[in-house]
């Protein structure tokens, strides 16, 4: 479904397990702070939320997205990491590099996840301009890194 027909911070969470033993570790590029930043607060405000630990969260941060795979795959790689969360954001420019990245990305994350059998989520916000990233970090389509975390808990109830 479009991200313009939903609420990205909308979401039932009668069927959540309990996180408070699970061991969540977050991936953020630098690149576009001014978004990351809030897609970061959102799913660890989220997962504190529904009961993780704020020792049990862990964040590091890479340069930009097309480095959330092998931050992902260094996190993931811990047999203690539960699930790894990785947000970024890709808007398109007068180049078709938003297409290659986000390509290699995608894959990336889907192989790290199935490698190390362990959720992996894919939090990169692709738009065609600043604004529609704003809009799904805290502006009116709600906050993608909300959805990521929702997304890893969900998993961790597999």
């Amino acid at each position: 479904m479009a991200t313009a027909l939903q609420h990205l911070s909308t979401y039932d969470a009668s069927s959540f397990i309990d996180i408070s033993e699970k061991r969540f570790g977050l991936v953020v590029a630098e690149w576009n702070t001014e978004i990351t930043d809030v897609l970061s607060a959102g799913a660890y405000d989220t997962l504190l939320k529904h009961g993780a630990r704020a020792e049990n969260i862990f964040r590091n941060s890479v340069p930009g997205s097309f480095e959330l795979t092998l931050g992902a795959q260094l996190l993931a790689q811990h047999e203690e990491m539960d699930a790894v969360i990785c947000l970024g954001v890709v808007i398109k420019g007068e180049t078709k590099h938003d297409d290659y990245i986000c390509h290699a990305v995608a894959q990336g994350l889907t192989n790290v996840g199935l490698k190390y059998n362990k959720p992996v989520i894919f939090g990169l916000v692709t738009t065609n301009t600043l604004e529609q990233a704003q809009d799904r970090a805290g502006g009116k389509h709600g906050n993608k890194g909300v959805e990521a975390a929702v997304a890893a808990i969900q998993m961790l109830g597999f």
